[in-house]
């Protein structure tokens, strides 16, 4: 059963990697998306802030990857699918995430 979940944990934290890193940037790099980020870590910061429910960092040691939980690696991958998919609003996780950060109110 351990091995189970950290074979799954594995799994998750390679998915969000993948997503983060590869696919997301690619599909921003299509103007007609209109997504606000472009580049991975932006994708990073904003699906992490969401697993945190806050700024990454004041929850996860560096490298966030590799600190992760089980469950966070879940939502981690979870949130990096419902972006790719379209199933989640880009556009209000940034701003959240920013707003987390005070850029924004």
């Amino acid at each position: 059963m351990a091995q189970d979940v950290t074979d799954q944990r594995a799994a998750d934290v390679a998915e969000y990697v993948r997503l983060t890193r590869e696919v997301l940037p690619q599909m921003a790099c299509e103007k007609a998306r209109g997504w606000p980020v472009v580049n991975d870590h932006c994708f990073q910061r904003i699906v992490l802030d969401h697993v945190c429910r806050g700024v990454w960092y004041d929850h996860l040691e560096r490298p966030a990857y590799k600190h992760l939980t089980d469950a966070q690696a879940a939502e981690a991958a979870r949130l990096a699918k419902a972006i790719a998919e379209g199933a989640a609003d880009l556009h209000s996780m940034n701003r959240q995430s920013l707003i987390w950060r005070g850029k924004v109110r």
